[in-house]
């Protein structure tokens, strides 16, 4: 089936849910010529505009191309685009692009995309829970909500104690992070997983002072500890502590992950199929870990198609650790999308049998959502962290 038309949309509403950067979502309709549809889904962040132009641009490398031909297509297109490898905007468009055409594949042969990978080794994904301490400040906010967290069923829960420090922290910033962690890991007890979220941002000196600090409180693993090209940071801080580290939601190929991989850099990689290349890359990038015992947990942090399609990939991944879920943090409107067909119950989300990335999408809901692309505000709290926490407390 050759593809006739792929379309960017741009959803956005007044409610927000708790992640800034997740307050849009930038969907992709691929429609062929015998009018089949797929639904993909690209990364918002600060880039929306830039992001919703590539999309276009990017089109004009798949229409009139079958789109069974995942393989061929991403190819062709990693040959037109001369900076592909380092353009996250390309990367996005393309993944987004290729999430739709495993969509429609799936649905022509009425089988879910698990089944065309090889078939599920897991019937239900555990999920780590992100996006649960909005306007967290005190440790007493963050203990308050953990314990809530830990009530419905999550195992896992993960979150950033740094609060409004960059680059480098002081003894202040050291003894308020602590802080948050000890009492989070008391409100759960040591049968839950505490993931420590650095968001990319310490330098290694910072990072490793953090690592001593926090150790004593077993995290499961600590998530980007160093900005994220600082290749010389990070071996430094793999020298100097012997904690987990989780990396992979900024990596925009094939190669790229398998550098980290190789390198000895990561313990649990993270890829995103919304800006790794979708599921043609993903799949293989799966493998590449998988073959070097390096475990799994997708990034998920937008909306819920990237969801559907994440839980897809993790039911055939042999060696995931969790999956990421903002879902029940979601503003409302996303779960609508996609009929809330995917809900955590239990700390685990049961994998979906409808053909292609498993829900079915609520057309009604993407004609009220949708929106011109227009550019965020930029306030002090940066877009990437979990909304009103980007605050000192007076420890």
């Amino acid at each position: 089936m050759k593809i006739r038309e792929i379309e960017p949309i741009v959803l956005t509403s007044k409610e927000k849910g708790s992640a800034t950067w997740a307050s849009t979502m930038i969907i992709v309709r691929v429609i062929t010529e015998n009018g089949a549809v797929g639904y993909g889904e690209a990364v918002p962040t600060l880039r929306v505009i830039s992001v919703y132009n590539a999309i276009k641009q990017v089109a004009k490398g798949y229409i009139g191309k079958e789109v069974e031909e995942v393989e061929k297509n991403y190819h062709e297109w990693y040959k037109q685009d001369f900076y592909l490898a380092r353009s996250f905007e390309s990367t996005t468009a393309v993944s987004a692009i290729d999430i739709a055409s495993w969509d429609i594949i799936g649905k022509e042969l009425g089988a879910p995309i698990y089944r065309l990978l090889g078939g599920k080794v897991r019937d239900r994904i555990p999920v780590y829970a992100n996006g649960w301490y909005q306007d967290c400040v005190t440790p007493e906010d963050f203990a308050e909500k953990a314990k809530e967290v830990v009530k419905t069923g999550y195992k896992a829960l993960k979150f950033d104690p740094f609060g409004p420090y960059y680059d480098w922290i002081d003894e202040r910033g050291l003894r308020e992070a602590e802080e948050r962690v000890r009492v989070v890991r008391e409100a759960v007890g040591n049968n839950v997983d505490i993931l420590i979220e650095h968001h990319g941002r310490f330098n290694a000196n910072s990072a490793i002072m953090i690592a001593k600090r926090l150790e004593k409180y077993n995290p499961g693993f600590m998530e980007e500890p160093v900005h994220h090209e600082d290749i010389i940071g990070l071996r430094k801080y793999r020298a100097n502590t012997h904690l987990r580290v989780a990396l992979g939601e900024r990596l925009l190929s094939e190669k790229e992950a398998a550098f980290y991989v190789e390198e000895g850099l990561v313990n649990i990689l993270q890829p995103d199929l919304t800006n790794i290349g979708g599921v043609t890359v993903g799949k293989s990038v799966i493998k590449i870990a998988e073959a070097n015992d390096v475990e799994v947990a997708f990034h998920n942090a937008f909306g819920s198609i990237q969801n559907a399609v994440e839980i897809q990939l993790s039911a055939v991944t042999q060696n995931l650790y969790l999956l990421e879920n903002f879902y029940d943090w979601f503003p409302q409107w996303k779960r609508d999308l996609v009929y809330n067909e995917t809900p955590v119950e239990g700390g685990h989300v049961k994998v979906p049998d409808k053909p292609g990335i498993g829900v079915s999408i609520n057309e009604k809901i993407i004609e009220q959502l949708r929106a011109e692309p227009i550019p965020l505000d930029i306030i002090e709290e940066p877009v990437w962290v979990v909304k009103g926490t980007w605050k000192n407390y007076g420890v």
